[in-house]
This record gives structure tokens, C-alpha cells and sequence, in this order.
């Protein structure tokens, strides 16, 4: 893991701190004894939703005529739009934009990862933003090493922010809640384990505040300002909560998720302390004002993703699910086996009535997993839904308990014994994730699951209407 800088722990400054003018070798002191005043913009789990940066571009330039403002965002700024993931560059739009409204800096969030190494890689070394994460490791794959901390410098006002993301991503591994996969290359530690090591920085970087940007979610935003009190502010995301609430004489605010709100945090500062803060959350919905020249971007990049051909017809709205009760059917009959599974996580959408739009479904599944097949015993399988402690949406037959006992049904409604074999179907986010249970090498489809669905859809004249199944398990 990372080395902290740790001359830089040592020094400590008493009155005047130094940072760096464009001329790195120049020292410009930041005096600490005048009272300063300064907005910070935070975001948080966009989830490639752009649609409101033209309003936040607005909100930021306003602000930025009166006084100090820093941007920052809280991770998950990737998956989620189709706009956005299925850019010919991936996520290009999503950095673009980021750049032109003016982002400052960025905690890296478990959803950066959906990409894989090379195109992290890219969207990295587009931003014009700076990263931090302290518990992340990228070795040799050529992806920019994220900064431990970073220290932003507006007029006479010094921040200093450390970046961390969560690690529960896998029950026998310490990586970040993405495909197991697409960071194998990549070395990660439990919060816990670094966060003392910075436990010093505010002193070493002579700064007026010190901000934990986290992607942890709140119950660990709470519990670091518990255990580990020595940040004047907590900004996180991760669990797509509104906070604003304050915990060991600690600040935390968070910004809900999809790009609908802008977190606006107005500070006066003197001596290293907060003498006066005022929060205001931002409804971006109620906000009519928009900088023209980014509505013009974003509108081209909604206009050129071609996501708006009609593939299907839903008669009804079906919540996510309603929507997960379809999906594993639709697999079930593209792929061509005797049960589908698909974890509720993977749903990241509801379904409305109508027509059926090719975003849609790219929408309600993002993560660009490919579609796998597995043969397996009714015994394995049962196995795995007992053992795994994870429900999912399944189509294929019935699968109830009878106390401890898992039964597995045919089509027919028939029992199966624990010695029948069944082909299985689904993402191979499940398998990665659950590789205890999925020993085999599987047969791999040349199409994602969300392409599976599209290509259902497209070649199947009726209407979908799954407002009355309940084909969801889980043991208990």
C-alpha cells in the first residue's frame, strides 16, 4: 500500500503555512489568524446522469463572483445513464462535463471500477480534477495513482481532503462493491487500516480545514467522526443519502443521488475552525437557470446516443422488482436454459407503461455484465441460495423453503432431486462475486445480459405485464 509522505507528517507549522504558487519552488504563505469565507459545491453518486450540469454550472458561477468556492464530488460518477456508459469512449461525457462546470476534486467511488482497468485509465488522465483515495493501490496497471490527500488552495484559503472508498464488495476479499474481475490487478485496504496514518495531515499542511471525501456511506461517515475525530467536515456518498447532521462536533453532509441535488456549504473560517457554517441542500429540479453553452453539450450528447428506438411495450408500470421477475424470463428464453438468476442490485430501475425505449433497459441494467451459463445439480444450486445469504429474482420453475429444506421445481411443477442437472443462466457479476459456489468454467454468450434483453424484446411481438409475479428468493 501506499507510503504516507511522512516528512511531510513531521513538520508542523505555527502561524504561516506554505503552499506552492505555479512556480512550484516559490513558497506563498496562507495566514491563518484572518477570518476567510468559503462555499464548497458537493455532489455525490450521479451515476452518469448529466442532465442538471448546465444548472450547476449556473449555481457555481454566481457563487464564484462573491467569494471562495470549491467543487467537489463524492463518488459513483459512473453507471447508471446510458448516455454516458455507452459513449464510444466510456464515461467520456460524464469527465467532460465535470471539466467544463469546474470541478476541483473527486474521492474515487466502487462504480469507477464497472469499466475495467483501461478505461478508468482514460477517464483518469481526462479529468482535469484532481482524485484522491488513501486505500487504493493501482500497481502496474498504468491507471494514475489517485492522491492519498490533496490540498486545494482558493485565494487565502487552504483544503485539504482525504479520499476514501468502501471495501465490501466480496465476503473473502477487501475490494470495492463492483464486478471482482475488473480489479484484480488492483491492491485495496479496509478504511481502518490507513486512516490513522493522516491523522496528522491538517498540522503538516498548515490548512484551514480538513475534509474526509468519502465514499463509505453514512453509518461509516458517522463512525469515523466517532472514532476518528480529527476532520473538521465529512462529505460522502456511497449510501445516496440527504444528510446534513452533525456527529462528535463533526459535520456531515451528503447529496442524495442521480444528479438531483447540488450540497451547498457556506463557511467562515478563522484560525483552522469553523466559526459560522450554513448548509442549504439544493433541489436542482426547482431551479430554472441554466449556462446555456453546457444545455448545448449536454443536449448533444443526449441527441447523438440513439437510445430512443422502440423495442417493446410494457402494460403496465413495473417497479424494480416487477421489472427483476421479467428480466430473469426474458434471459431464461434469449439464453435458452432451465433457470435464470439475477441479483436484486443488479435492477437499477423501474419500468413505466408504454412504449419501451432501448435506454430504458440499458438503464435499468448498466454495468455492461456479460451473459454466462453454468451447469449445475439442483443440489449445487441449492447450496449456493442457502449458503450465499443473498436473494435474488429467478425464472424457471419455483423455488420455495419448507423450514430448513430448499425445493426446487420444474415447469410442471415436478420436484426435483439434488442429482438432476439444470443448465443455469445469468450476469457474470454472480459468479464472480460468488466463486465459491461456481467452481466450473462457464460458457460465456457473446452478448451482455442488458443485450439479451434488447434482442428479446426486439424480436418478440407482445406485451410485457409481470405486475403479478413474485418469482424472488431468498433463505431465511
Amino acid at each position: 500500500m501506499k507510503l504516507v509522505k511522512q516528512f511531510l507528517v513531521l513538520i508542523s507549522f505555527s502561524l504561516l503555512a506554505f503552499a506552492c504558487s505555479n512556480d512550484e519552488n516559490t513558497p506563498i504563505p496562507i495566514p491563518q489568524n484572518e477570518t476567510k469565507e468559503l462555499t464548497i459545491f458537493h455532489i455525490n453518486d450521479q451515476h452518469g446522469r448529466i442532465d442538471n450540469f448546465s444548472k450547476i454550472k449556473h449555481i457555481i458561477d454566481l457563487e464564484k463572483e462573491t467569494t471562495n468556492v470549491i467543487v467537489v464530488c463524492g463518488g459513483d460518477i459512473f453507471s447508471g445513464n446510458p448516455v454516458v456508459d455507452n459513449y464510444e469512449e466510456k464515461g467520456f461525457p460524464m469527465i467532460d462535463l465535470m471539466n467544463k462546470v469546474g470541478f476541483d476534486i473527486a474521492t474515487i467511488g466502487n462504480h469507477e471500477f464497472d469499466y475495467g482497468e483501461l478505461i478508468l485509465k482514460d477517464r483518469i488522465l481526462q479529468a482535469k480534477f484532481d482524485w484522491v483515495c488513501a486505500n487504493v493501490d493501482m500497481n502496474t496497471t498504468g491507471i494514475p495513482e489517485p492522491y492519498e490527500y490533496k490540498s486545494i488552495i482558493k485565494n487565502n484559503v487552504k483544503v485539504t481532503f482525504l479520499g476514501l472508498v468502501e471495501t465490501n464488495g466480496k465476503e473473502d476479499a477487501i475490494i470495492p462493491s463492483t464486478h471482482p474481475w475488473r480489479v484484480q490487478n488492483l491492491t485495496f485496504q479496509k478504511y481502518t487500516s490507513v486512516i490513522n496514518n493522516y491523522s496528522q495531515i491538517k498540522q503538516s499542511e498548515g490548512s484551514d480545514l480538513y475534509i474526509a471525501l468519502t465514499h463509505l456511506g453514512v453509518s461509516t461517515d458517522r463512525n469515523i467522526a466517532e472514532n476518528y475525530p480529527f476532520f473538521d467536515l465529512i462529505i460522502g456518498g456511497h449510501s445516496h443519502s440527504k444528510i446534513n447532521t452533525v456527529v462528535n462536533n463533526i459535520p456531515i453532509f451528503q447529496a442524495g443521488s442521480n444528479l438531483e441535488n447540488l450540497g451547498k456549504i457556506q463557511l467562515i473560517i478563522k484560525n483552522g475552525e469553523i466559526e459560522n457554517l450554513t448548509y442549504n441542500l439544493i433541489n436542482l429540479s426547482n431551479y430554472t437557470d441554466v449556462d446555456t453553452g453546457i444545455k448545448e453539450i449536454i443536449d448533444t450528447y443526449n441527441e447523438d446516443a440513439n437510445l430512443d428506438a422502440i423495442i417493446g411495450f410494457s402494460e403496465a408500470y413495473h417497479s424494480n422488482s416487477q421489472v427483476g421477475y421479467f428480466y430473469t424470463d426474458a434471459l431464461k428464453n434469449e439464453m435458452n436454459v432451465d433457470l435464470t438468476l439475477q441479483n436484486t442490485g443488479g435492477i437499477r430501475a423501474s419500468l413505466n407503461a408504454g412504449d419501451i425505449l432501448k435506454r430504458e433497459i440499458y438503464t435499468i441494467d448498466p454495468f455492461n455484465n456479460g451473459s454466462v451459463t453454468y451447469t449445475m445439480t439442483v443440489g449445487e444450486i441449492k447450496n449456493f441460495l442457502k449458503n450465499s445469504g443473498a436473494g435474488f429474482y429467478y425464472s424457471g420453475g419455483s423455488i420455495e423453503q419448507n423450514n430448513n429444506e430448499i425445493i426446487i421445481k420444474n415447469d410442471n411443477n415436478n420436484i426435483l432431486s439434488d442429482n438432476t442437472s439444470l443448465t443455469i443462466g445469468l450476469n457474470d457479476y454472480i459468479p464472480a462475486v460468488y466463486d465459491t459456489y461456481f467452481t466450473q468454467t462457464p460458457t460465456y454468450k457473446p452478448y451482455t445480459t442488458a443485450e439479451a434483453i434488447i434482442n428479446y424484446l426486439e424480436n418478440n411481438s407482445g406485451s410485457i405485464n409481470y405486475t403479478n409475479y413474485n418469482n424472488y428468493f431468498k433463505y431465511n
